[in-house]
């Protein structure tokens, strides 16, 4: 199946697994390359060495293209990204930073850069970085997706720039692939269908979970990390979203987690410092949010853990290979189309 971004990529299908945090790791990543997807890896909860690990790992994992995912808000972003360019990685995932520095340095070696973004404002401030794709991310999608549904979103942002998309929130099915195509999109990222997959790092308690959880069990606010987030309905993520943002609880929340990780407190003090009280309490919000997340994700700990899902997650009835899927969804695709022929004939 060709379409622009097929042939950007080098990939045999528009089926894109995004960096999901714990999610998107090594074997999942070049198992989805490996399917004829792209495959991108999460490094923004890594440092330096394990990015380097990770990246190394899916080169010898799998000879397709692959990419890796970089908020360039986070702390150690830059130092990570440094990592995936020294390292030529094919495809550079941006998001939450201006990227025409790293458009520059990536094009250098001849790779592509993809910038995540949830708006028409934020899809011409990446073209006029010089990126070469869109992931468009719709208000259904899992984490930080944006406030308008991608059923208007893409189209929205089709009609502001011709830059290939990559549509993300809602899909998992080769319905949603066709629909996707039909609103102006190139192809489509499944983050929570790939998350249910066998080679998935999630935990087993957490597959079942969304196995059993409906479309309308998610719960989508700011007060999870200061950002506006989607995760899965549990009587802990009630809890938390209930709670407003503020600053004395990021903090407290940010040094929790720093303990829990074994790092040291004086470097959430430096971000204050260098990055100013606001940001930087945003972003100790955000990194205790991850600790959150792993016990959830790779613990199945739902006690005390957060599951980022999308609403995606009521399609999702089995634990497929990502072989299987991504055949499960190419087929799903020829009888879609099938049927749209078959009604556009009577």
């Amino acid at each position: 199946m060709k379409t622009r971004i097929t042939e950007m990529f080098n990939i045999q299908y528009p089926l894109v697994c995004p960096g999901m945090t714990y999610v998107a790791n090594a074997d999942l990543v070049a198992a989805t390359s490996n399917a004829g997807g792209l495959g991108i890896l999460a490094i923004g909860h890594l440092n330096p060495e394990q990015t380097l690990a990770e990246i190394r790992k899916v080169k010898s994992l799998t000879s397709k293209p692959f990419g890796i995912g970089c908020a360039l808000i986070m702390p150690g972003a830059r130092e990570n990204l440094e990592v995936a360019l020294d390292e030529k990685v094919p495809v550079i995932n941006f998001s939450l930073g201006s990227g025409a520095d790293v458009c520059k340095r990536v094009h250098e070696y001849g790779g592509k850069v993809i910038a995540t973004v949830v708006s028409a404002k934020h899809a011409l401030s990446a073209e006029k970085a010089g990126v070469d794709a869109l992931l468009v991310t719709g208000h259904e999608a899992a984490a930080h997706g944006g406030s308008v549904t991608s059923l208007v979103l893409v189209p929205a942002i089709r009609q502001v720039t011709n830059l290939p998309i990559i549509a993300a929130g809602g899909f998992g099915t080769g319905g949603g692939l066709v629909a996707a195509l039909a609103l102006g999109a190139d192809g489509v990222a499944m983050g929570t269908r790939w998350a249910a997959s066998k080679e998935s790092p999630v935990h087993a308690n957490t597959k079942e979970l969304i196995v059993k959880k409906e479309a309308e069990d998610t719960i989508y606010s700011k007060n999870f990390d200061s950002i506006a987030c989607r995760v899965m309905t549990t009587h802990n993520s009630r809890k938390i979203m209930s709670r407003k943002f503020n600053p004395v609880r990021a903090m407290w929340r940010a040094c929790l987690a720093a303990r829990e990780m074994n790092k040291p407190l004086l470097g959430i003090l430096k971000d204050v410092f260098k990055m100013g009280l606001e940001q930087a309490l945003t972003v100790s919000f955000y990194g205790a949010a991850v600790l959150q997340i792993r016990k959830a994700t790779l613990e199945g700990n739902h006690e005390q853990g957060v599951q980022l899902i999308g609403q995606v997650q009521g399609l999702v009835n089995d634990v497929p290979t990502v072989e299987e899927l991504t055949q499960r969804v190419m087929h799903e695709v020829r009888e879609a189309l099938v049927g749209l022929n078959a009604q556009a004939g009577k």
